[in-house]
């Protein structure tokens, strides 16, 4: 299969976030807050994850509904950066 021109890639944001249980917590956040289509338009991916970290991936356009997400789940998730690549995110 031939790979996308970048103009058709999906552009996407990367967020630092900090907590417990993320593997758990963070899929459970976006699907009560933005449900199961929202989340398939998010598109969340691990990109990294440490006991009490991890660095996760999202499509640019549903960032500030994952950030609500986080903000609006009862067990505490804290997005400590988001960038637009892994090499400023991680500096």
């Amino acid at each position: 299969m031939k790979a996308l021109i970048p103009s058709h890639r999906e552009n996407k944001r990367y967020l630092s976030l900090k907590g417990k249980n993320l593997k758990k917590e963070v899929p459970l956040a976006i699907r009560e807050f933005i449900g199961t289509l929202g989340m398939s338009e998010a598109v969340p991916k691990f990109i990294e994850s440490n006991e009490g970290s991890a660095i996760l991936s999202i499509n640019r356009k549903s960032l500030e509904k994952v950030r609500a997400a986080f903000a609006l789940w009862t067990k505490r998730i804290e997005v400590l950066k988001v960038s637009g690549t892994l090499k400023q995110l991680r500096k």
